[in-house]
Order: C-alpha cells, then structure tokens, then sequence
C-alpha cells in the first residue's frame, strides 16, 4: 500500500460523498489571518523604525535644482567677469545646470567658452552646450550692436528652447540671465527663493546710466517702457522690498514648479498681442494674460548689468562701457575677480594717449591708492609713470627754509584763515618737480593725474575728441583741465566751435589737467617757490581768474592761454564728509605752526 500524500496545509482527507471537508472550508480564513499577523509584525517593525529616525531629527531635503540658461554672442570682454561671478555663486554646483548656446561671434568668445567648460565641468551637475562657429555676423545687421529682425528671432528661439529644456529636464528653478550682467551678491539665488514668486529678478545697477536697471515701473499698452510713479525712489533704495513690476530682464529666477510655469513663453505671444517682436516684452506679456505679474527685489546690492547699445556703436564701445563697470567697482572696493580657469583676460595695449609722458602722483603710503591707480590704468590702457609724491610730514620749517620755499605774503585759507599746510606744500613741490621735467626733457604735452580720482565712461574717446578739439581751435593751449571743484559756474561759458571745451574761472583741485611745455615754462618763470601759495590756487591766478586781488599781484603776467574740458573727464573718487574722504594736504600741520614748533625746540 503506498505511503500516504500528505500537504502541509491539509489534513489527510476522507471521502464525504456530500459537502466540503470542514477544514478545507476554513482554509481561506486561516490564511487571511496568518498574512494580518505577518502585517502587524512588519508595520510595527516600520513603524519603530521611522520612529527611531524621527526622534533624531528631520532629514533635510536637498536644494532645488536650478538650470541657469545664458546665450552669448561677442562677449569676449565680459565672459572672464561674468563666469567669474557665476563661478562664486554660494550656491551647491552639484545642484545646477548650465544651459549655454553661442553663435555669430568675431571676437574670442568660443575659445573662452570652451576653456571654461573644460575647466568647470566636473563641478557642476551638467553642463548643455552648444556652439556655432560657422556663423559671423547677420545679414541684415549695420553693426555688432545692432538688433535686427533676425537677431530677434534667434534669440527668442534660443530662450524659449532654455525653458523647455527646463521644464523637460523636470528642474525647480531656472536662472535666465544675460553674458554681460556680474552678479556680486553670492547669496543672490536663495535671496530669491525665499520670496517664493513665480518670476522674480534682482535688482541690478548700471554704472552708466543711474537710473537704467533691469525692471521697468509701468509698461503701455502696446508694451514699451514706461516709468512708475516710485521707479526712482526703488532704484536709489529710498524704499526696498519685493515690488511687483510688470517686466523683468537681464537676470530672472523662474519657478519652473508652478502652474503659472506652462505661460513662460517667449517664441508666441498671447492672443490679441500688439507689440513689438521682443523677448522679454512677449514673455511679459505671457506672464500677465495668465493673470500673474513678475517681481523684482531690492533690498540688497546684487550687482551691475550694461546698458544696451544700438547700431550706432561698436563692439568697441560696448567694451568700453563694460571697462567702465570694472572701474567703478575697483572705486569702492576690490577689482572685480574674473575666472580662474580662463587665460585669456583681455586688456588694452597700453600708450600715453598722444602725450609725450604721463604723470601719477602718489605718496608711498598710500599704497591702497597707487594700486586702485595702476589697475585702472591696466583697465584703460595708459602708459603712466609713477611719481612719488613730496610728503608733506616729512617736510620742516627748516627744510623749507634750506630751500628758500616761502610762502606768499599775505595768503591765508578762503575758510579757515590758516596759513598753508605742510601738506599742501608737499603737494605744490610734486607739481613744480613735473614742470621742471617737462622742461629739461622738452616734452611738448604731458598728462597729470593725481591718485584720488575716477574716471569718467568711455574716457579714452572723449579725451581724444577733446584734445582734437583743442589742437584744431588753439593749438597754443597751455593748460587743460580734464578734473575740477568749479566755483563760478555761472561766470564760464563753452567755447566757441566745441561742445567739449570751456573756459574756466576759479577754481579748486588739480585732479588731472594736461601741459603744454609753454605752460610749464610759463608757471616755473614766475618762481613760485619763493612765494608759494596751493596749487590749485596758483593755476587760477595764472590765467587770471582768481578773485584775490592781492594776491595776483605777485604774478606778472598772467597770460597763460587755459581751458577746461566741460563735462569733466575725472572726478573725486570721494568727497568731504563720505566715507574714507582722506585729504593729505588739509590735514597736516601749518608753515605756522612748524616754524613755532622749531622755535620751542631752539630754545
């Protein structure tokens, strides 16, 4: 007889010629409540264990993702700064896409490009990149600054492709900022998270333009610019916030989560549209028919963005401008640091502007003050000589009088009263000792340049247009004021044949001015040292517009041919009263008070 079959599950079954074996019909049941048992045990296991993790904190998400789309097309002159900012972004690299596409280009914009890439690209999560090298210009454009119909439509085809690859690409934010904006604020991308708006663009500075920014206040009805009860008052910082704006460019952070997303659209306006065929217009326009509206914030400084150039200008000229940006930012603080993975930093050949020499002056301690000089030379292109500066603390009474330096009879300060400083004689003598080199060189036209000074946007160009004036309407000049304190604005008047050029009256500062050699020989003949008064109250008596009476009759003649330029061409880097206003003439001891002091010490 063979050996029974036997099932785990089941007993051995005897044959019921009606009806289920009983066990079999509780089968179902007591799998049911086996499984419930088994879940009872598992959930408790999970439960404990998420439990166990709570009670040691919160797991913290990991930041949004953030694709940053930036085109380029002949940015050269900008690409070192820009990259070099987007570099210092306090912002996880790991946790960002970079999105860049760059065509038409004549300078070297693809070779930095592909350096950079090359330098960076295992810091960042993805790097899309895509260049046109086969392409140099359009068609239909009258310059590299100019927008045409054709540069419109690329462009609009290229922002709208970096939404999309945002939005399949499933990211959080995307960063859509232009080649030529510098981003100072590193914190800049959370600063915009946190105010958690749909489509919202730091505020950012032009160094240019003061009141050019990258929002507009109102906007017509047709779409073009239209300025706001409150724009200025925003733009100066008077009131700061979030504000709500109908346009935002040149750097916007857009919430790719949101339903308000799907109407990010540049490349088709909305239904009844009547402007013009213009990217963030169209995008602004999207914005708003969905019922939204951008934001821009300003409740820090962010950084600086160029002000756009038409036809008339040339890729020169945007260069120049963007020199400008560097300039005013190695004014307030350090020179803006560019990319350490590129090599090629471009720069200006350096020359002396058509002048024989070039001064600086400076005293050696102040080393901050030569160096922000040199670096805004570097930045200009000027081949200047550095001066060290005659430093008034180190001068005596004694000195002085070992020199026959003495002062002029009967001149006291316009405000004070006192006699000169020893500072201002220091300044006077490093003056006189350019005068006695233009001389014994026999330079024809040499340039001066104090330290404390900053320079005008575009100053190469307006300096050549200038001395071009001033060569075709006098070509005797002898003195030309480049930087000024005007005093009798109302007593000058421009000169005849120029819009450039001026005839000064009295003035204070010698912050930058242009000699002739005629002129120097004509202030050295009048032996100023032994009747010496500050210089810049010298210069005036020279061409004889100095309301002293008195004292313009220790000067015979006073005949030297000066002019100024009007606007100036350089300006106080600070003024009495701001923030690190430092004056090394005013604020040192007096003839005076020297003489009296050795006196004492005599006896």
């Amino acid at each position: 007889m063979a050996a029974p079959c036997w099932n785990w599950l089941e007993p051995p079954q005897t044959t019921r010629p009606h009806g289920l074996n009983p066990f079999t019909a509780m089968k179902p049941v007591l799998l049911a409540m086996m499984l419930f048992c088994l879940g009872l045990l598992f959930s408790s296991h999970i439960l404990t264990v998420v439990k166990a993790e709570d009670d040691g904190g919160a797991d913290p998400f990991l930041p949004p993702t953030v694709v940053v789309a930036f085109l380029v097309r002949n940015k050269a002159h900008t690409l070192p700064w820009f990259l070099g900012h987007l570099e210092l972004l306090d912002y996880p690299k790991d946790r960002m896409m970079l999105w860049i596409r760059s065509d038409h280009n004549i300078d070297n914009s693809t070779a930095i490009l592909k350096e950079w890439v090359a330098g960076v690209k295992p810091l960042y999560h993805h790097i899309n990149i895509v260049i046109e090298e086969k392409t140099m210009g359009y068609t239909d454009e009258r310059s590299e600054c100019d927008w045409t119909e054709k540069r419109f439509s690329n462009v609009i085809a290229l922002r709208q492709k970096a939404v999309d690859f945002a939005r399949k690409g499933w990211a959080d934010f995307l960063f859509m900022i232009d080649a030529d904006v510098i981003i100072e604020k590193r914190n800049t991308l959370q600063l915009l998270m946190m105010q958690e708006k749909s489509a919202i663009g730091p505020m950012l500075n032009s160094s240019v333009e003061g009141y050019y920014t990258n929002f507009w206040g109102a906007m017509t009805q047709k779409g073009y610019y239209m300025r706001s009860g409150n724009y200025m008052e925003m733009v100066d910082r008077e009131i700061t916030g979030c504000f709500a704006v109908p346009m935002v460019h040149s750097a916007i952070l857009f919430d790719m989560r949101r339903e308000v997303s799907r109407h990010f659209v540049y490349s088709k306006p909305p239904e009844g549209y009547e402007g013009p065929r213009d990217d963030i217009i169209i995008l602004a326009h999207n914005i708003k028919a969905a019922g939204k509206t951008m934001h821009v914030l300003n409740t820090e400084y962010f950084g600086k963005l160029m002000v756009p150039l038409d036809h008339q200008y040339s890729l020169k000229d945007e260069k120049e401008q963007f020199d400008y940006v560097r300039l005013e930012a190695n004014v307030f603080g350090q020179p803006l640091p560019h990319s350490p993975h590129i090599s090629f930093i471009p720069e200006l050949p350096k020359n002396k502007l058509g002048f024989d020499q070039v001064y600086m002056i400076n005293l050696e301690r102040r080393p901050d003050r030569r160096e922000r000089m040199v670096n805004a030379f570097e930045i200009l292109g000027i081949d200047a000589k550095l001066v060290p500066a005659v430093d008034g603390k180190n001068l005596s009474a004694s000195a002085l009088e070992e020199k026959q330096i003495h002062q002029l009879p009967g001149f006291a300060d316009p405000y004070s009263g006192r006699s000169m400083t020893m500072g201002e004689i220091g300044c006077f003598l490093s003056h006189y000792y350019i005068w006695e080199e233009v001389v014994e060189k026999n330079y024809g036209r040499v340039l001066l340049f104090e330290d404390d000074i900053r320079f005008e946007p575009f100053f190469r160009k307006k300096l050549g247009y200038l001395m071009s004036d001033l060569d075709r309407l006098y070509p005797q000049w002898e003195l030309l004021y480049l930087g000024r304190k005007r005093l009798y604005k109302s007593e000058e008047s421009l000169v005849e044949g120029s819009e450039r050029l001026a005839w000064p009256h009295y003035s204070y500062w010698t912050l930058s001015y242009a000699l002739s050699n005629a002129g120097a020989r004509k202030l050295l003949a009048q032996k100023p040292l032994t009747k010496m008064l500050p210089v810049d109250e010298f210069l005036p008596i020279m061409f004889d517009r100095h309301p002293e009476k008195e004292w313009k009759l220790g000067y015979e003649p006073r005949d030297l041919l000066a002019l100024s330029a009007d606007p100036f061409l350089v300006y106080p880097t600070h003024y009495t009263g701001e923030t690190n206003y430092i004056s090394d003439t005013e604020d040192s001891v007096t003839m005076d008070a020297d003489k009296a002091k050795m006196t004492k010490e005599e006896l």
